[in-house]
């Protein structure tokens, strides 16, 4: 038997990276809660590695002071690091050059305490932006604040969101050139969606796109060219509703903002039309649950594509798109990659809002899957809501195959790393009467574990294969944002508070800290001016799964929190309410 040959090298596959213009040389710094405008929350820095990072070890820890649910990125600029609570959006400056990181300033906007009581889903925020020399953040009760970074003190405040009408802002802001980009939030309460321009320097509103209604208001003109044709057509945010209702059509762009400084397009997603009762607004809903890109500077759309035409299920288009160049089938494109509530993760040539993939990343019956030579989401009838009938088991559930919670994506392995849920629902609907200020629904529902009985999982997804190549199973739904880093190490919270560090190329579970609550926020990783690298988490459990522990809501009400306490009764036998900072480093 002869002995085998040399093993030849297999070509490398072309390799999968951020798009040039979006990122810059590594500094060790954390300014915007992406990392960067491709939103690949990646790190170049590898002290910790998936050999040592089994010896991390507290380095600080400080109270925020505010027990609701934490999504917020810690940021670092230069020896200082920023953090934003939940409301009442305390903005925090601590002084890394001292033991301890000590608190330099604090900075308190002192938003309007009836803000809470329409906040949909916990009074969570998603964090700052360093830009210019300030720090950029929104409060609950819809304002925008521009705060010296080295003082704290405050260099101008904008009123965007009017809580009396049920509107408010927990996205964090992006800041391009000189605009910071903010949307709102109220989809529950029949508020009608917007993403706004503000000047970096004054906060003056430069312009003001909304999702629904006439094209003078959505800012279409003659440079919008979607790729399909049923996104062609003048005012189709009109005549895609009944009469008047684009008025409380939702849309809201409450999620992430990715930017191209080549093409100079800021790309976001829109949220739910309102009510969630679909046979209340017969027609595809325009311009609701899809993605625009759109002109930095004159907020003109460019594209827009639906991912759910006529939404059934609340699936808000607001997740994160992360800008990459790739070879697709031979030819280099620039794409845009997108892990959505509804179950697919789609490739879009960021160019065009061509989908050149769509693949499903979750158990799915409510949908067939997305042809491809339309764009359009094949829906599954015998899981479309009806009145006067629960349909039972349809997955994904409304809260989606992922919510908010943004993915990383490593160009070292070419992997997509999303946390995500396994949840199911069953949906009554029921009619919705409009009332400014008050919920705007329609339905009642009751959320459950999908498939196998996990509710969350952690999955490394191959972009080019359209497919996971291994996945992690978490007992509740994962909540938190996921980091990856040039260590080959990738980390992840957990519902129960379990901060864990894996490994990027095979999954394996490298490290895991209990901290003292559920994650549901966004890890960071900076270097120290102690040239140490080191990881930051705030740990405090909340958002719509956990509002069962911040709200303190009664496990045996199924449909509290829109039918989310049903899937989370036991999250109280595991967790308390928290709101702490975490920060480790190697020995």
């Amino acid at each position: 038997m002869n002995a085998p040959g040399p093993l030849r090298p297999q070509p490398a596959e072309p390799a999968i990276a951020p798009a040039a213009s979006t990122i810059t040389p590594e500094d060790g710094q954390w300014t915007m809660p992406a990392k960067n405008y491709a939103s690949t929350r990646y790190s170049e820095l590898a002290e910790i590695n998936a050999e040592n990072v089994k010896n991390l070890q507290v380095a600080f820890t400080f109270s925020t002071g505010v027990n609701r649910g934490q999504e917020a990125a810690p940021l670092v600029v230069g020896g200082t690091m920023y953090i934003v609570t939940p409301y009442p959006n305390i903005l925090y400056a601590l002084d890394l050059t001292k033991p301890g990181a000590p608190l330099k300033w604090k900075y308190e906007p002192k938003p309007e305490a009836a803000a809470q009581g329409v906040a949909c889903c916990d009074t969570v925020n998603r964090g700052p932006f360093f830009a210019r020399g300030k720090i950029y953040f929104n409060t609950l009760d819809g304002q925008t604040v521009a705060v010296d970074a080295e003082t704290g003190r405050e260099v101008w405040k904008t009123k965007l969101g009017d809580i009396n009408m049920g509107e408010t802002i927990t996205m964090a802001p992006l800041v391009a050139k000189d605009k910071v980009l903010v949307g709102n939030s109220g989809g529950e309460y029949g508020v009608r969606g917007w993403i706004a321009a503000l000047d970096a320097e004054t906060g003056a509103i430069v312009w003001k796109a909304y999702s629904t209604g006439p094209d003078k208001d959505v800012l279409i003109g003659p440079d919008f060219k979607p790729f399909y044709d049923s996104d062609k057509g003048k005012d189709l945010g009109v005549s895609t509703w009944p009469p008047d209702a684009w008025q409380q059509g939702g849309g809201n762009a409450w999620g992430w903002v990715s930017y191209d400084p080549e093409l100079n397009l800021v790309y976001y997603g829109t949220g739910n039309p309102g009510p969630w009762n679909p046979e209340l607004r017969p027609g595809d809903n325009k311009w609701t649950a899809g993605i625009f890109a759109r002109d930095l500077d004159t907020g003109q759309a460019r594209w827009f594509y639906q991912w759910s035409p006529h939404d059934l299920f609340d699936h808000d288009g607001i997740n994160e798109n992360i800008l990459l160049d790739m070879e697709w089938n031979g030819a280099p494109r620039k794409v845009l990659v997108h892990p959505e509530r509804n179950g697919y993760v789609y490739v879009l040539d960021r160019i065009t809002g061509e989908v050149l993939s769509a693949k499903p990343f979750h158990f799915i019956n409510s949908t067939n899957g997305v042809d491809l030579k339309t764009g359009r989401l094949s829906m599954n009838q015998a899981k479309e809501p009806q009145m006067g009938k629960v349909v039972r088991d349809i997955c994904p559930n409304a809260s989606g195959a992922k919510d908010w919670n943004p993915s990383a994506f490593s160009p070292r392995t070419g992997l997509l790393y999303i946390p995500h849920v396994n949840l199911c629902m069953d949906f009554q609907s029921m009619e919705a009467n409009y009332i400014a200020g008050t919920p705007y629904v329609g339905a009642s529902v009751r959320m459950k574990a999908g498939p196998g009985g996990n509710r969350g999982e952690f999955t490394a997804w191959d972009i080019r294969q359209g497919r996971a190549l291994w996945s992690i199973k978490e007992n509740f739904p994962l909540w938190s944002g996921a980091l990856a880093t040039a260590g080959d190490v990738v980390f992840y919270g957990t519902m129960e508070g379990w901060f864990k560090a894996v490994n990027a190329r095979t999954g394996e579970v490298l490290w895991q800290f209990k901290t003292g609550s559920g994650i549901i926020g966004q890890p960071t990783t900076y270097r120290g001016p102690d040239g140490r690298q080191y990881v930051a988490i705030l740990s405090g459990v909340g958002g719509w799964a956990g509002a069962i522990v911040s709200g303190d809501l009664d496990p045996r009400d199924a449909t509290a929190a829109l039918g989310f306490v049903n899937a989370m009764r036991d999250l109280k036998e595991v967790t308390t309410k928290g709101g702490t900072l975490y920060v480790f480093r190697l020995p």
